[in-house]
C-alpha cells in the first residue's frame, strides 16, 4: 500500500522533575518530534491521546505539524546508550507512527556581563533643547544624542535624531523580543504593546510576563523591549529609538533547559504581523561551545526570511555575544548565520567593550556601556514599572539595531531582509570606533568598503539609513553557488601556516552564477589536539582576508572539532567572487599541537546582477558612491579578469 503523506506530530512539554537531571551527560526533556504517516488535525489527536499525550494543535509555522505534551510517567535517559534504548522503545507505538526523537535539552544563556542593579524613577534636573524628548531619563542615553556625557565622544552616537527629523518613528512596525517576558503593563511599554504578536512558550499561554525572581533576574527582556518602543515624552523612564513602534513579547528562555521546538515556534511565531526578530542570547560565552540552531530551528528561521512578511522576509537580530577575546563568534551558529544581522557593540568613547568578541560574520554595531563608569550602561525601562541606567552587554546592543531597523521599515515598508542587510553596510560609519587593544584595524576591501574585525562595517547611523531607505530599490535575486571543494587531508602544525587554493568562476553562466557577493561560506571539517589553537583566514580573489576563526585559549577539545561548520565572513560584501581563494590554517601554541584539515567547501552567496545599479547618488562621498564607482570601473564583472593569488 503508497505511503500517505507524512504528518510532523511535535509532543511539547517541558519536565518540571528537570532538575535531577542537571548533573548527567545529556537531559532529554519530554518533546517529542513524531512523524505520523497520513492523517489531519483529528488523527493527531487520537495518536496522541492513544500514547498518553495530549495534542496542542498545529506547530507554529507548520502547515503539517501538531504539537503535544506527555501527561504519563516519563523515562529521563542521562547516557547515549539508555537514549537509544528509549528512542528505540517509543520509534512506533502505533501503525500511523512513522518515527518519534526525543528532544535534548541545551542551555542558552542571556547575553549580559554583569548582574545589573535596579534603580527607582528619579527625574533628572538637566536642561533640554525644544527637539529633545523631555523623558528625565534622555540625558542619560548618550547612544541616542552624545554631547560628551560620561567621558564619552561627542557626536558619537546612533544619529536618531536625524532619522526622528525626517518623520520616522516606527509606526506600523513591530518589534518581537524573544526573551525571558516582557513587563507588558509598564507605563513606558503598555501603550505600545502587541498583545496579538505575543505569545509565552514557558507556559504556554498568551501572557509572556516574567517570572518574578528575588534577583530580579528576568528582567533582561523588559529591559531591552524598552530600548525599542518605549513611549516618548510622558515623563516615564527613557525614550525608545523607534517610539511610536510595537513591542511583542515572545517568553522562551525561562525553563531550565531550551529545546530545539521551543527556539522553532519563537522564531516562526506571528510572522506576518512581526516584523523584527530581537535575540540577546545564545549558546553559552565560555570561550568553548561550538554550537547553533538545531533542524527544526533553522527550518524555522529560512522559513521566516522566505515567507515573513508576506514574503518580504522577516529580520533576526542577534547579540554577538559576550564571551571577549578568548571567544569567537563565528562559533556561534546564530549569530554567525547569513540569515541573521549579528550586532557587537561599542562604549561611548568609540572603544570595544571588554566583553565584545569579534568574528568575521558580525555585519554592524551599536552601544552597550559607558567609558569612564562602566555601571553606567544603557538607560531603559526594567521590572514593575521601574527604570535602570545599567543595562549592558551585546545584549543591549542588539534591541538598538531592531530599533533602528524599525526606522527604516517605516520609511519603505517594501524593503526585503536582504535589502536591510545592504542598507546596513551602505550606511553603517566607522566614526570614532577603534580596537582598544590594538590587535584589528580597519581596512577596506576590494571595492572600498571598510570593514573592523571586530565592528563589522561600524556603528548603524539611522538618519544615513532612513534616508537611503526611501529611494531604495530592492536588490536582485540571490544565488547560492557552491564554488569548490577541497577534500585532500592537509596538516596544521604549530607556527607553521598552511594554504589551500580554490580556483572558481563562480558558477559563470549557470542558473546560480554570482557576480556580486554577499555572505561567503567556508564549510569546514577538521579536528584538531587542541582545537581552541587553530586560526584559520580566507583570502578573496580581490585580495580581502578574513579572519574566520581566531584563538580560543579554553577550548581544549580533542575529539570533536569542526564538522562541516559554515564559517562565515560579511568582508567580501560587494566584491567580484571570480578567481583563487585561499584558506590559511595553523595552530597558535607553545606547546606541540597538531591539526588535519579534512575537507573546505566554499559557497558564494549573491546577486547575479550589479545590485545598486537603480539607486541615485546623493552624496559623491558615500559608500554608495564608492561602491558603484568601483563597479562601474570593472565594468562588467562577468568579463573581469581572474585574479590569481
Amino acid at each position: 500500500m503508497a505511503l500517505v503523506p507524512r504528518l510532523t506530530l511535535l509532543l511539547v512539554a517541558l519536565c518540571s522533575l528537570l532538575a535531577p537531571c542537571l548533573a548527567a551527560n545529556h537531559v532529554f526533556t519530554n518533546d517529542f518530534i513524531v512523524k505520523i504517516q497520513g492523517g489531519d488535525n483529528e488523527l493527531a489527536h487520537r495518536v496522541a491521546r492513544r500514547n498518553g499525550f495530549i495534542n496542542r494543535g498545529p506547530v507554529v509555522g507548520s502547515a503539517d505539524g501538531f504539537t503535544s505534551y506527555t501527561t504519563g510517567p516519563f523515562l529521563y535517559a542521562s547516557t547515549k546508550t539508555e537514549n537509544i534504548l528509549h528512542t528505540r522503545k517509543t520509534q512506533r507505538p502505533g501503525p500511523q507512527v512513522h518515527s518519534a526523537f526525543q528532544q535534548l535539552g541545551f542551555r542558552r544563556v542571556k547575553r549580559g556581563y554583569k548582574p545589573l542593579k535596579v534603580e527607582n524613577l528619579v527625574p533628572l534636573q538637566s536642561i533640554h533643547s525644544d527637539r529633545d524628548p523631555t523623558d528625565p531619563y534622555f540625558d542619560y542615553q548618550w547612544y541616542l544624542k552624545n554631547t560628551g556625557q560620561n567621558g564619552g565622544k561627542p557626536r558619537l552616537d546612533l544619529n536618531v535624531e536625524a532619522a526622528w527629523a525626517q518623520g520616522f518613528t516606527g509606526r506600523n512596525v513591530t518589534t518581537a523580543i524573544m526573551d525571558d517576558g516582557i513587563d507588558y503593563m509598564h507605563p513606558d511599554l503598555r501603550h505600545n504593546y502587541n498583545a496579538r504578536a505575543s505569545w509565552d512558550f514557558s507556559s504556554n499561554d498568551p501572557y509572556p510576563y516574567p517570572r518574578y525572581t528575588d534577583d530580579w533576574f528576568n528582567s533582561h527582556g523588559t529591559r531591552c523591549a524598552g530600548e525599542v518602543s518605549a513611549a516618548r515624552d510622558n515623563g516615564v523612564c527613557g525614550v525608545g529609538i523607534a517610539y511610536d513602534s510595537l513591542v511583542a513579547g515572545i517568553r522562551m528562555l525561562d525553563q531550565p533547559y531550551m529545546t530545539d521546538l521551543i527556539e522553532a515556534n519563537s522564531m516562526g511565531h506571528e510572522p506576518n504581523l512581526i516584523h523584527i526578530y530581537s535575540a540577546s542570547w545564545g549558546p553559552t560565552d565560555d570561550g568553548k561551545t561550538v554550537d547553533g540552531p538545531r533542524n527544526a530551528t533553522m527550518k524555522a528561521i529560512v522559513r521566516g526570511v522566505n515567507e515573513g512578511r508576506n514574503g518580504l522576509g522577516n529580520i533576526y537580530v542577534w547579540a554577538s555575544g559576550d564571551g571577549g577575546e578568548d571567544d569567537d563568534c563565528n562559533c556561534d551558529g546564530y549569530a554567525a548565520s547569513m540569515w541573521t544581522i549579528s550586532i557587537n557593540s561599542a562604549i561611548n568613547d568609540g572603544s570595544n567593550a571588554h566583553y565584545d568578541e569579534s568574528c568575521s560574520s558580525t555585519l554592524a554595531s551599536t552601544f552597550s556601556n559607558g567609558a569612564k563608569d562602566p555601571s553606567t550602561g544603557v538607560a531603559t525601562t526594567d521590572l514593575y514599572g521601574k527604570c535602570t541606567k545599567t543595562h549592558s552587554g551585546t545584549s543591549a546592543a542588539a534591541p538598538e539595531a531592531a530599533g533602528v531597523f524599525a526606522l527604516a521599515l517605516e520609511a519603505n515598508p517594501n524593503l526585503t531582509w536582504r535589502d536591510i542587510q545592504h542598507l546596513t553596510v551602505l550606511t553603517s560609519k566607522r566614526n570614532s570606533l577603534f580596537d582598544a587593544k590594538h590587535r584589528y584595524d580597519w581596512h577596506m576591501n576590494g571595492v572600498g568598503l571598510e570593514f573592523n574585525h571586530l565592528f563589522g562595517f561600524g556603528v548603524l547611523d539611522a538618519g544615513a539609513m532612513v534616508a537611503l531607505a526611501r529611494d531604495w530599490v530592492t536588490v536582485p535575486p540571490r544565488y547560492h553557488c557552491q564554488a569548490g571543494i577541497y577534500q585532500t587531508p592537509r596538516k596544521i602544525s604549530v607556527n607553521e601556516t598552511i594554504e589551500i587554493k580554490i580556483e572558481t568562476d563562480a558558477c559563470a553562466w549557470s542558473d546560480t552564477e554570482v557576480n556580486y557577493l554577499e555572505h561567503v561560506q567556508a564549510v569546514i571539517t577538521l579536528n584538531a589536539s587542541r582545537r581552541g589553537d587553530v586560526e584559520l583566514f580566507i583570502v578573496s580573489p580581490m585580495d580581502t582576508k578574513s579572519m574566520i576563526l581566531s584563538r580560543r585559549p579554553n577550548d581544549d577539545d580533542s575529539r570533536d572539532g569542526f564538522t562541516k561548520w559554515p564559517f562565515m565572513t560579511t568582508h567580501t560584501w560587494a566584491e567580484n567572487p571570480r578567481g583563487t581563494w585561499r584558506l590559511m590554517a595553523r595552530l597558535n601554541s607553545e606547546t606541540a599541537e597538531e591539526g588535519w584539515i579534512k575537507e573546505w567547501t566554499l559557497m558564494l552567496h549573491g546577486t547575479r546582477e550589479e545590485p545598486y545599479a537603480h539607486l541615485p547618488v546623493k552624496d559623491p562621498h558615500s559608500k554608495l558612491a564608492i561602491v558603484k564607482k568601483a563597479h562601474q570601473d570593472k565594468n562588467d564583472f562577468r568579463n573581469t579578469p581572474r585574479l590569481n593569488a
